[in-house]
């Protein structure tokens, strides 16, 4: 086991926690509450899903209530990080147009069993990997729209369409999205060893049996990723999903 869950366990990821929130309000950097409330909202949400999991795999309703649970709080932490007003439902597309598809291929082909065990984490990295290009597309997206107003308007003033005007501006920053998916896939095995890899290994794996699901979660995550980042774009172009005020945006 790597890690012993005992009371020291406990005293160090309060220091650790401590440590991370006291460096960040030192330095005057965001988000130093932001860290305390993630900290302690990790420690509620794992120590209540690892007893509820054993409950849910019993059964194929409950696993897909839970699998929807998921989906349903990683749509509104994605859409609520991309803009505050009604549009951040349509997070639910990208993160969806990514995942599901993946998972249908992999239930399909027979990779992954339809037993949840297996299902919850596989769909959780899947979902995860999802939500993390969505919020980083659409915000990289809506931050340059926002920068880059005027480009915007010469766009239409030359006679191009809303989306085109916005596409010409939003697409070359978006794609900064998958980085963070292409760095891990290119650095696997050199800088890090992810948690697929090392998961497997402590449940007495082969290291050849490691590497073979970690290479399948790396590289499903960037069909996840492409996928997601391209569905968002489309949303920002096509003004779904935008920053305009809540009464604003109320009153189109």
């Amino acid at each position: 086991m790597l890690l012993p869950v005992n009371t020291t366990l406990g005293v160090v990821l309060a220091v650790l926690l401590v440590a991370a929130v006291a460096t960040a309000a030192l330095r005057r950097l965001d988000h130093a509450r932001s860290i305390a409330v993630a900290g302690l909202r990790a420690a509620a949400q794992l120590a209540a899903v690892s007893f509820l999991i054993g409950w849910v795999v019993r059964a194929l309703p409950l696993l897909v209530c839970f699998l929807l649970l998921m989906y349903a709080v990683a749509v509104r932490t994605a859409g609520r990080r991309i803009t505050r007003n009604r549009t951040w439902w349509w997070a639910a597309a990208p993160i969806a147009a990514g995942v599901a598809p993946v998972v249908a291929v992999l239930l399909l082909t027979g990779l992954v069993p339809a037993r949840g065990v297996t299902l919850i984490p596989v769909t959780g990295i899947l979902i995860g990997g999802a939500l993390t290009a969505t919020v980083l597309g659409g915000r990289r997206a809506l931050d340059e729209l926002a920068a880059r107003h005027g480009e915007v308007e010469a766009g239409l003033a030359l006679g191009l369409a809303d989306r085109e005007a916005r596409l010409e501006v939003a697409r070359p920053v978006v794609s900064d999205a998958l980085l963070p998916g292409l760095d891990q896939t290119r650095t696997v095995g050199l800088v890090t060893l992810p948690g697929a890899f090392v998961g497997m290994l402590l449940g007495g794996a082969s290291p050849v049996q490691a590497g073979a699901v970690q290479l399948f979660v790396l590289v499903a995550l960037l069909a996840v990723q492409a996928a997601a980042v391209a569905v968002v774009l489309e949303l920002v172009a096509r003004g779904l999903l935008h920053r305009v005020p809540l009464g604003s945006a109320e009153g189109e």
